[in-house]
């Protein structure tokens, strides 16, 4: 039997994941939190061990708004509901991450970039959302190339993951993901409340409410995935939980959430399978001492796998890899 593997993954996207649904000064305080806790994370991935994926919003690459307005796709997302598009606001932005920390973050790209084991994914250009009326595939594969030219130019590398805005993704889109040279993408948990969906679709009560009793109760079952299967590329490596912040208001329910974790963690570890764990930056923005202690003991859950059962830390695009290298393997021996 294979070993399992614990896989995190990041959505790095700052005000442009949530410029439609909250505005700047109602997400402030968890944004700018977002930037202390990117080093905090990264201290404590290093702490134990842990490879994870940073699936990042192209925009926040610029070092300047000239230089970002320099950057932008010809082709741009032509949704049906206009004010999903950032491209109206862009005059709004200011002029660089010095004055304007939640649209541009060089800095902290670069940090995550530069400590071992970090994998720089994307979160697409403009936060782009694949199931939203009126957008089409050309514009997606602008939005795409326009990402991977602006971090080749950042950071040195195109990226090799992509997770998906809001989860939103068609066969189509993966198609564009795989001429670009994507290996690996988030999928969603095997359960309907978490099937990809336009907005209005994924945020009705019902699937709202399932959803957050889930994370304390197993109500959708235990979700994980095999360490071998298909090699179709982009390689699905689906999501298993998110890692929903601290809340006070429900804090009493903490252990069952701990529990809700560890147990698909240890369950993963003892039958080799793929653990995935997701979160945003800015989740930890607000009650970080909170937040972080929780994380430490997930990771402590992991770290016990990893001596017991030799659980493996990996990147989307290690799970990816590694499939393909044993796909070929079988292959060479026929």
């Amino acid at each position: 039997m294979s070993a399992g593997a614990f896989v995190i993954s990041l959505d790095f996207e700052q005000h442009w994941g949530m410029r439609d649904v909250h505005t700047i000064e109602r997400s402030r305080a968890a944004l700018l939190g977002a930037r202390a806790a990117v080093s905090a994370l990264l201290a404590l991935f290093t702490e134990f061990d842990v490879r994870a994926t940073w699936a990042t919003v192209g925009l926040l690459f610029f070092a300047s708004r000239r230089e970002m307005l320099a950057s932008l796709p010809a082709r741009r997302p032509s949704y049906a509901a206009a004010g999903l598009s950032p491209y109206a606001d862009l005059s709004a932005v200011g002029e660089s991450e010095a004055d304007d920390p939640f649209h541009f973050a060089p800095s902290l790209i670069r940090r995550i970039a530069d400590t071992p084991g970090q994998e720089i994914a994307t979160h697409t250009f403009s936060h782009y959302y694949c199931c939203e009326p009126g957008q089409t595939v050309d514009e997606f594969r602008a939005d795409l190339e326009a990402a991977c030219r602006v971090a080749r130019r950042t950071i040195g590398r195109a990226p090799e993951s992509i997770v998906f805005p809001r989860n939103q993704m068609t066969p189509a889109h993966l198609a564009v993901c795989r001429d670009v040279g994507l290996v690996a993408y988030r999928g969603n948990p095997d359960h309907w409340a978490y099937r990809a969906a336009r907005r209005d679709v994924a945020q009705s009560p019902l699937r709202r409410a399932l959803r957050l009793a889930d994370v304390y109760v197993p109500l959708t079952g235990m979700h994980s995935a095999p360490t071998d299967g298909g090699v179709a590329l982009p390689v699905d490596v689906p999501a298993s939980r998110y890692l929903r912040p601290w809340s006070r208001a429900l804090r009493a329910l903490e252990p069952l959430r701990l529990r809700r974790i560890t147990a698909e963690l240890e369950a993963a570890a003892q039958r080799g399978r793929v653990f995935h764990l997701w979160w945003h930056p800015h989740d930890f923005g607000l009650h970080p001492r909170e937040n972080l202690g929780f994380l430490r003991r997930v990771l402590a859950c992991f770290a016990r796998g990893r001596e017991r059962a030799g659980m493996e830390s990996l990147t989307m695009s290690d799970v990816a890899r590694r499939r393909i290298g044993r796909a070929e393997e079988r292959a060479a021996c026929r």
